[in-house]
């Protein structure tokens, strides 16, 4: 049977008139007995009974380290994040020590897997600056053009676009996924800030500034001018956005969004797919927006604590909080504790430290940052006592960065697409190792717990 192009179905309802009958038996059907989990082993969230990691897969790019192995038995140690072998801490301190930037630096020890000499990092730093440029037409086309209200979901479109503007986009040689990778880490920033600028002028009724910068920028630079009005920054606050990029430029392979990477590019399809798929991760409240829910939480306790110097007071609305009775209802302390490091984040201790700089800057800001500190002192005796774990949680990464960023001047739409700009190294590095690994399509199994049933011809339906 068909239908003339004049032809049309008669009106329908509205979705909402549709759905009201429906909505009981989509529940019912939807809803897995938590019980069948138990019953059949099932690895949620692929973690283990003691909460380690199932092992799927092996990297040479970088290493989580919570906690420790003993007679099959874990045991939680001070974290450590490791980038190809080197400790975070000491890849830090070396670029720090040196008054150098060292997002450059750790893009290259990523990549290629070792530390660049000097001369080696100048070429590079050089070449990342001459793939900033982006494509005639590119801004308007893929920026411009359908702005988003969520600079994240404008973020992965602006990488699937890149695909059109590739003379070879679906080769995956090692040398064109290098090229490809490079070019991504080079003009995410642009994208990320022109995103953000789309969304202000066009949702939020702001006058459109889209600058061009000068030459010779680091990444954290590049990013302040083509943000600030005049391009203006500090010193320091390059230095602080630079030291955030890489503390975020890897987490191992186990993360949801570098995990995705895999998954994705284990089907062989193009690194802009693989990328995208990857910010849709890093999207999720779960992962990359964990900073925004920390900001949005410490507003709120600002807006009902009085006496922010009272532990008395923070201790009675925190554990309101908890239980479910302010805030969001979801009794959540956020940026408290880690699905790895059990005793401390490394990336935290050394955010902490920079955190503590600026609020020391800005005397507005002190009592602020001594509030983040109650919290995250009184919140992890609360939580220890609710869970009756041995050990306090852990402060992460998310409780400071938020804090951070909104110092420097950053607008919370770009917390979780900087979050992107620092981790794109990170999955671009795992990107090539799944492809050059001999590694299969990974595909677990998924067990089907519903029985057969017989097709009922639609005349005796009921």
């Amino acid at each position: 049977m068909t239908k003339t192009e004049n032809e049309r179905p008669e009106a329908a309802g509205t979705f909402k008139e549709f759905i009201s009958g429906h909505i009981d038996q989509v529940l019912d059907n939807m809803k897995i007995d938590q019980d069948l989990y138990r019953h059949y082993n099932v690895k949620r969230g692929l973690r283990n009974a003691d909460g380690s990691g199932v092992l799927v897969g092996l990297t040479s790019v970088g290493s989580v380290v919570g906690y420790g192995m003993m007679e099959h038995e874990t045991y939680p140690v001070p974290g450590r994040l490791l980038y190809r072998g080197i400790e975070l801490r000491d890849l830090v301190r070396g670029f720090q020590s040196e008054n150098r930037f060292g997002f450059e630096e750790t893009v290259f020890l990523l990549l290629f897997g070792y530390l660049p000499k000097t001369g080696e990092l100048e070429e590079f730093c050089r070449l990342l600056e001459s793939m900033r440029t982006l494509k005639p037409g590119f801004k308007e086309s893929a920026i411009l053009h359908l702005p988003s209200p969520d600079v994240m979901n404008k973020l992965a479109r602006c990488v699937l676009a890149s695909y059109a503007f590739d003379e070879n986009p679906d080769d995956v040689s090692t040398e064109n996924v290098l090229r490809q990778s490079l070019e991504l880490i080079a003009q995410l920033p642009t994208y990320a800030v022109y995103g953000y600028q789309a969304k202000a002028h066009y949702y939020m009724g702001q006058g459109l500034h889209m600058r061009n910068v000068e030459p010779g920028l680091s990444t954290a630079e590049h990013i302040l001018a083509l943000l600030r009005p005049h391009s203006a920054y500090t010193m320091l606050e390059a230095e602080i956005l630079d030291l955030c990029l890489v503390l975020h430029a890897e987490h191992g392979g186990g993360n949801n969004s570098t995990f995705t990477t895999h998954v994705v590019s284990s089907t062989f399809t193009d690194t802009y797919s693989a990328i995208a798929g990857a910010i849709l991760s890093l999207k999720g409240p779960r992962h990359g927006g964990a900073n925004i829910q920390v900001c949005n939480m410490m507003d709120d306790i600002k807006a009902h604590v009085s006496d922010w110097s009272s532990r008395d007071e923070v201790a009675s609305y925190l554990k309101d909080i908890l239980d479910r009775k302010a805030f969001d209802g979801k009794g959540l302390i956020y940026g408290l504790g880690h699905a790895v490091y059990k005793i401390s984040d490394p990336r935290a201790e050394i955010l902490f430290e920079k955190a503590r700089q600026l609020g020391e800057e800005n005397p507005q800001s002190e009592a602020e940052f001594g509030l983040y500190q109650t919290v995250a002192d009184i919140g992890a005796e609360l939580l220890q006592a609710k869970t009756h774990s041995p050990n306090k949680p852990c402060i992460n990464v998310d409780f400071y960065s938020g804090f951070v960023y909104k110092l420097l001047g950053i607008p919370v739409d770009l917390f979780t697409p900087l979050f992107a700009v620092g981790r794109i190294p990170g999955w671009c590095a795992h990107r090539l190792e799944e492809l050059n690994s001999n590694s299969r399509i990974i595909r677990p199994a998924y067990k089907c717990i519903r029985p057969e049933s017989k097709y009922v011809p639609m005349a005796q339906r009921v």
